[in-house]
């Protein structure tokens, strides 16, 4: 009699997946996402954030109501006074949208507000000017794009820490400002330039527009290409992007780029505003803008943000100067408030997703 041999068990089989069914489910799946993406932005609690922050612009509102009835009362005051927070918000707004897609993909940039002032001075120089509005505006956006590649390069090519590359960078491009203008202000006599900050469209301020049209610009390229989707790759973890065939170098040097293109476009917007330029414009303006982008919920470590959020930051913070102003306080109190929320929002992401020390990390390994 012979034994016969030890049977192995094998481990049970999953049925056959029917690839038809599987691309069904898949499509209602996105179905389902697509429906409500124009809210969500790229990030699972866009809505929620948003809301929140919609919630917070009416308890401005009705802190301004409560405080100053007399002009609340007055309809005609208060949609003027909207336009007229929606203006003040215009350029930090579009310097914002820049900033959003650097920190989304894990960097920071302290240099946009000497970009703004660099553009503006170059463009508002007699020689720019003999051009004409099209020549102060090339040149405008021209500066800030060199600039911005001039970071990018740094921080891809030349594995500086982001932080010391654009502190770098602030300095020296308000030096080259005023060596340029000769630390005089420089006015700007073209007609052209200086009416785009007194135009108004159906009742619009043009420079309302501008601002729409560069976020809606930002949020199509965020959300519906695959730029947008490499930045969050990108932010979220470089090493993996790298190895999922993304070239990081190459696109952390566009995403500085797109910052200085921003920059570019907010200096003719401010000039336009001031009719002149000079060094110290756009003073403190990476404080407002990092301020609504993180405001708005996007991670300081990346990987996670939306542009609409930075939006109602950035009018946020616009609204609660207009309320200062309105009553009478300082500037100096409307500062201590910013940066209590400035705070408050870092501690928050902190608590919900370590997001401070991810940031640090992530230089770590984009500079080794």
């Amino acid at each position: 009699m012979t034994d016969s041999p030890p049977t192995t068990k094998l481990p049970a089989q999953s049925p056959p997946v029917d690839p038809a069914e599987t691309e069904a489910v898949g499509g209602r799946a996105a179905a389902g996402v697509g429906r409500l993406s124009w809210w969500h932005g790229d990030g699972g609690e866009g809505a929620k954030r948003n809301l929140a922050l919609i919630g917070v612009l009416l308890a401005l509102f009705v802190i301004g109501a409560a405080t100053r009835s007399d002009l609340y009362s007055n309809p005609d005051w208060v949609w003027a006074n909207m336009l007229s927070i929606l203006k003040l918000a215009s350029v930090v707004g579009v310097v914002t949208v820049g900033m959003t897609f650097v920190i989304i993909g894990g960097g920071i940039d302290l240099s946009v507000g000497a970009i703004v002032a660099l553009a503006g001075v170059w463009c508002t120089t007699v020689a720019t000017q003999s051009f004409g509005a099209g020549g102060m505006i090339f040149t405008a956006i021209i500066v800030g794009i060199a600039v911005g590649l001039v970071n990018g390069t740094l921080i891809a090519y030349g594995r500086l820490v982001p932080f010391i590359a654009t502190l770098a960078m602030l300095v020296a491009a308000r030096g080259l400002a005023a060596e340029i203008s000769q630390k005089q202000t420089q006015i700007s006599q073209n007609s052209t330039i200086n009416g785009i900050a007194s135009t108004d469209l159906l009742g619009i301020p043009l420079l309302v527009y501008i601002l729409a049209a560069v976020v809606a610009a930002g949020w199509v390229l965020l959300n519906r290409t695959t730029f947008g989707r490499r930045t969050v790759a990108v932010g979220g973890n470089p090493e993996a992007a790298r190895l999922a065939g993304i070239n990081v170098r190459l696109h952390t040097l566009l995403l500085y780029a797109l910052s200085g293109l921003c920059c570019g476009i907010a200096a003719i917007m401010l000039t336009a505003q001031a009719t002149s330029a000079q060094a110290a414009m756009a003073n403190l303006y990476e404080l407002d803008a990092i301020a609504a982008v993180i405001i708005g919920g996007t991670l300081l470590s990346g990987g996670r943000g939306t542009i609409v959020g930075s939006l109602l930051g950035v009018i946020i913070f616009a609204t609660i100067t207009n309320l200062f102003a309105i009553n009478g306080l300082s500037t100096e109190a409307q500062n201590m408030v910013k940066g209590g929320i400035i705070v408050a929002a870092v501690l928050i992401q902190q608590i919900q997703f370590g997001s401070l020390s991810q940031f640090f990390r992530r230089n770590r390994l984009t500079t080794s």
